[in-house]
């Protein structure tokens, strides 16, 4: 008579569970690939997030979403929980705000040729940005940018800041953008971006939510941020980054009242571009968002493109 086997006392792990989503709090919703104006891919994105302990991870190039194909597919090989992003250039009050969408459907045609129509201009700007700089000395900009855009039609500043760096002309790209590409500098040249109604528009009939970026920095006076806040929410914006790579504490507590006052969802990103050049990695802000405040991916639940190992 054959003697029944003992019970397995240690029975196989049940996969990793689904964070509660109110328990998050090292996501990482704002940063760059190649695809725009950053360093690193899509995949070396995903996993220096990984690493670095992001739980919910967006990337969000300038004004394409050509990248978000192999982030999906980077975030889910990284066991990675993703949301689909995109920062979008916007003219208001003769400046340039930035617009991010979060959640959104990458594929939806309006977004896909809103963002193309946005993007129209870049080419046409850098090589007026080129013939700013030769005026000066600086031979070249053009091709010299081009070196560094992943994608010609997204030739920004960032690019020809770097190719100025590799010549020599400045120390740093911070210096750059002080001596030759801000305002009233040589390689300056405006551009007329998106408005804020399509904006938001594209992005709420895609699916997803708009999020005003980093609002510290644009230097608007008190009553310009308000008619900015107050407009995008008649659009149907719904956001505000109060945690950023170029906030200050200062910054965060100010925007954690905004956010209150106007009853918007908080975010959190640390708008990195580069190793060598970012103020913060990604996944390494060390300012967490208040209890008081609601983050936005509370309300994109079922926006969040979830790894298989997560139930």
């Amino acid at each position: 008579m054959n003697t029944p086997l003992p019970a397995d006392p240690t029975p196989p792990a049940a996969p990793p569970a689904r964070a509660p989503l109110h328990a998050l709090s090292n996501a990482d919703l704002h940063c760059h690939s190649v695809v725009s104006d950053g360093t690193l891919t899509p995949e070396l994105l995903a996993a220096r997030a990984k690493a670095h302990g992001v739980e919910l991870w967006a990337l969000t190039d300038h004004d394409e979403v050509g990248g978000q194909e192999r982030a999906l597919a980077a975030a889910r090989a990284q066991g990675l929980p993703y949301l689909t992003g995109v920062e979008i250039s916007v003219t208001f009050a003769t400046k340039v705000v930035h617009i991010v969408g979060l959640g959104f459907d990458h594929h939806n045609e309006q977004l896909v040729n809103g963002l193309r129509a946005t993007r129209g201009g870049r080419g046409a700007r850098a090589r007026e940005m080129s013939e700013g700089l030769a005026q000066v000395g600086i031979l070249g900009a053009y091709e010299g940018a081009l070196r560094y855009a992943g994608n010609p039609e997204l030739i920004s500043r960032t690019h020809f800041a770097r190719f100025l760096v590799e010549t020599g002309q400045c120390y740093d790209v911070p210096e750059v953008f002080r001596r030759y590409l801000t305002e009233g500098k040589p390689g300056y040249v405006p551009h007329r971006w998106a408005s804020l109604g399509d904006t938001v528009r594209w992005i709420r009939e895609a699916g997803g939510m708009a999020v005003i970026a980093h609002p510290g920095r644009y230097g608007f006076t008190p009553t310009e941020e308000y008619a900015l806040i107050t407009e995008f929410i008649g659009h149907g914006g719904r956001g505000i980054e109060v945690v950023t790579g170029s906030h200050s504490a200062a910054d965060i507590l100010q925007y954690t009242d905004t956010a209150l006052e106007f009853n918007l969802l908080a975010s959190r990103g640390s708008d990195f571009h580069s190793p060598e050049e970012s103020r913060v990695d990604v996944g390494k802000l060390g300012e967490h968002l208040s209890g008081k405040l609601q983050p936005v991916w509370t309300a994109l639940s079922d926006r969040i493109h979830w790894p298989p190992s997560a139930h």
